[in-house]
């Protein structure tokens, strides 16, 4: 088959084509599909893992808001000596501890001794929370940030 014949004929067939140029359209139209391929399977924004400190130099003295399915999901405060306060919305604040764990990070709170460990991604648009404990039940997106400190309601006072 000549170099220039279907396929390796560019879609504007006015154009000649020496051999090495109709050869290298030729590779570039055989790795269209994997480089489709690689596209799709990138995220849309680079993300970075965070390791512990990386993680703190991000969250120190910050409250952060995590949303999932577009809805705000909680909060947490990030304390000095990797304590922190977490909070549902409108919940009460359950008061903890983090560290580092191989790659991930985990936190132990004080109503439950079990740690939930999370990878964290810094991207463009902030934290992203993959909770590893069961990575099929949650990832957690940063909706905001705030310099200030969490609200706690109190205990629920009933009649």
């Amino acid at each position: 088959m000549p170099c220039c014949a279907t396929p390796c004929q560019p879609p504007n067939a006015a154009l000649v084509l020496t051999r090495e140029t109709c050869q290298k359209y030729a590779m570039l139209n055989r790795a269209r599909p994997l480089l489709l391929i690689a596209l799709l399977a990138s995220p849309l924004s680079a993300q970075t893992l965070m390791d512990a400190d990386a993680f703190e130099a991000y969250s120190q003295g910050k409250t952060l808001y995590f949303g999932y399915d577009g809805i705000t999901y909680g909060a947490e405060e990030y304390l000095p000596n990797r304590r922190v306060r977490w909070s549902f919305m409108e919940g009460p604040c359950m008061e903890g501890d983090w560290y580092q764990d191989g790659e991930l990070i985990c936190f132990v709170y004080e109503d439950d001794p079990e740690p939930q460990c999370w990878s964290f991604y810094q991207s463009d648009d902030g934290l992203v929370a993959q909770f590893e404990n069961d990575p099929d039940l949650s990832t957690l997106f940063e909706v905001k940030q705030s310099d200030a400190p969490m609200v706690c309601l109190g205990p629920e006072i009933g009649v």
